[in-house]
């Protein structure tokens, strides 16, 4: 990179990576944040001589000789954007910032749902597998902090949308694409540009390169043909072509053809159960193949994987009452997973900031399978208005413990009390995984 200064706009994990990746690569570093940075995580800033504005973003920083890293976080939208794009400034993502100094092996991850799962299952193969390999992106560390004083041979990156945006040459050697439904519309604006948003992805693929993807899923499959990579596909029906990929066999097993080696795999041996989680298999394990490791590896750690915390993490038992924590569940796609999955009468917890999700996608589940619905933020009249008709009562609380016990008094015996939002946090939590750990915390006090 010819440009000799770096102004990395956004504190939080990704702009934090980026600023330390800069400053040990030799470039004058300048943090710029609206809110303030913690103040443990400032000194070591400080101590390695990055700049640091916090409650503001002055474009005065700006000159000719620098690059804006962006965080994900950062709409395109706002003001120091706008002004750094008219004076003709380069403004990149931090994951394409990372990839300039990086000659690793990247297989990527994106989609709406299932993003973690997928990214954490091709993670453990790998590592069983003996490959030196770091799990970064939107899950773990940042791409940038990942790369300073270690010398990894692969990267699994779990990307979100919002971390595609801004990428200009990053090029992954494996891109997946698991699902594409409607979600961060208050960004996009409409669905066109956040499906759009995710195909960058590939877009930088060669044929040396592979793209792996849904094909049960019409949002991907209707600009599929654009890719110049190897495509590979999984879904519910056997491939009809000769076509390479993964399918169901009759509901009991799952089936991966790749690079001539077939192998199947029983339902029931997965680690992983639930529709969706043999889809993050499948997809896992075309990854796999096409990097040629082993099936018996392979199907080892589909067996032996250990699942993630809040997506659809059993919490316990209390008084015959089964409670569920996926507060990783932000969107309405994610929270449909959840509801089909469990067989049991539920008490639904949910709500939050919503993010113009079209929440008549889970009538049908909500009127089959939930009893009571716990509304759990600050405005429910969406959620409500949709909802109230096809349950049998609608709660309001604006604290975790309430709701967990309002929870608790609706269930009886054989329920379960899923905690699967379909909505952001950040009315009332942090993030997702503060809201999770209050869950389990209330429901552990029961």
């Amino acid at each position: 990179m010819k440009k000799n200064k770096i102004i990395i706009i956004g504190g939080g994990i990704s702009g934090v990576g980026a600023a330390k990746l800069a400053v040990s690569l030799g470039f004058e570093t300048t943090i710029t944040s609206l809110s303030y940075i913690d103040l443990k995580i400032k000194s070591q800033l400080l101590l390695l001589g990055i700049n640091i504005e916090e409650g503001k973003h002055s474009t005065s920083i700006l000159s000719n000789n620098c690059i804006v890293v962006k965080s994900p976080g950062i709409a395109d939208s706002i003001p120091f954007i706008k002004f750094a794009r008219r004076k003709k400034v380069l403004v990149i993502s931090e994951i394409e910032f990372a990839y300039r100094f990086s000659n690793a092996k990247i297989i990527a991850v994106t989609g709406t749902n299932g993003k973690t799962t997928t990214s954490k299952l091709i993670y453990s193969i790998l590592k069983n597998a003996g490959f030196n390999v770091c799990l970064a992106g939107n899950v773990g560390i940042s791409f940038s902090e990942s790369l300073i004083n270690t010398n990894y041979s692969h990267f699994v990156l779990e990307l979100s949308s919002f971390q595609l945006d801004n990428i200009i040459n990053f090029k992954p050697d494996v891109s997946i694409i698991l699902n594409v439904s409607y979600d961060h519309l208050d960004r996009y604006k409409n669905f066109k540009n956040y499906l759009k948003s995710k195909f960058r992805i590939q877009r930088n693929q060669t044929i040396d390169d592979k793209l792996i993807f849904h094909r049960d899923d019409k949002n991907i499959t209707k600009i599929i043909n654009n890719t110049k990579a190897q495509i590979y596909s999984f879904g519910k029906n056997p491939i009809k072509n000769k076509s390479e990929g993964a399918w169901i066999e009759k509901n009991q097993t799952i089936t991966i053809n790749i690079n001539k080696i077939k192998f199947t795999m029983t339902i029931h041996n997965l680690a992983l159960q639930g529709t969706h989680n043999l889809y993050n298999s499948m997809a896992a394990s075309i990854a796999a193949s096409a990097m040629g490791i082993k099936k018996n590896i392979i199907k080892e750690s589909l067996s032996s994987f250990k699942g993630i915390h809040h997506r659809l993490e059993f919490v316990g038992k209390v008084s015959g009452v089964n409670y569920i924590n996926d507060s990783k569940a932000t969107n309405c796609n994610a929270a449909y997973f959840a509801l089909e999955s469990i067989k049991s009468p539920i008490i639904w917890i949910c709500g939050g900031v919503d993010k113009g999700n079209d929440y008549s996608v889970l009538n049908e589940l909500v009127e089959n399978k939930v009893k009571s619905i716990v509304y759990l933020g600050k405005d429910s009249t969406k959620i409500k208005n949709n909802f109230e008709n096809l349950v049998q009562s609608f709660n309001e609380f604006k604290t975790m413990k309430d709701a967990v016990n309002m929870a608790h008094i609706e269930a009886k015996v054989g329920d379960t009390v899923l905690l699967s939002p379909a909505c952001s946090s950040f009315d009332l939590f942090k993030d997702f995984v503060q809201r999770g750990d209050e869950f389990k915390k209330c429901v552990l006090e029961i």
